[in-house]
């Protein structure tokens, strides 16, 4: 069984990582959405939120799974018996710097391979900090998010504000 593992924030998770998502699925046998949990940012959203809202929104797939972690990704990809990590990549400059991801993960994980896949043209500029930025100022994101996480966000906004 061919097993991925698709690691990332997602805070919060955007119609760009759902693309990915959905790719990934098609191609794998079993895709794992791991949520990472950095003690060492503050992200909008806590590990259990987001891996909440990811559920949410792939519940359509059978061979998802999504679930939080923390520490090295290569780790938790052993740790789910996984044999290749997913990134997406929107710019050049995200190539840069997942290339030498992918290869110090293969130097500390030589059974781990990296597969790539490139955004949909529709959000190649698409990022959770935009998002984030967009509501923080009123914008509207439904462009850019499922209703459900838009309504989250909202809500989260709301709080911050009080």
């Amino acid at each position: 069984m061919a097993i991925a593992v698709y690691p990332g924030s997602f805070d919060p998770v955007t119609l760009g990582h759902y693309d990915i998502i959905e790719r990934s699925a098609r191609i794998m046998d079993k895709v794992i959405v791991g949520v990472l949990n950095n003690s060492a940012k503050s992200p909008l959203f806590s590990a259990e939120e987001r891996v909440n809202m990811l559920i949410d929104v792939t519940k359509g797939f059978s061979n998802v799974e999504v679930c939080a972690f923390e520490g090295l990704t290569v780790d938790f990809v052993k740790k789910c018996n996984a044999s290749v990590i997913v990134r997406g990549l929107r710019a050049v400059t995200d190539f840069e710097y997942e290339l030498q991801l992918s290869q110090t993960n293969h130097v500390i994980a030589p059974g781990v391979d990296t597969i790539f896949l490139t955004t949909n043209l529709k959000y190649s500029y698409l990022s959770s900090s935009v998002v984030k930025e967009i509501a923080m100022y009123g914008g509207d994101i439904s462009a850019f998010v499922h209703p459900e996480i838009a309504e989250r966000i909202w809500a989260k906004m709301a709080g911050i504000k009080k």
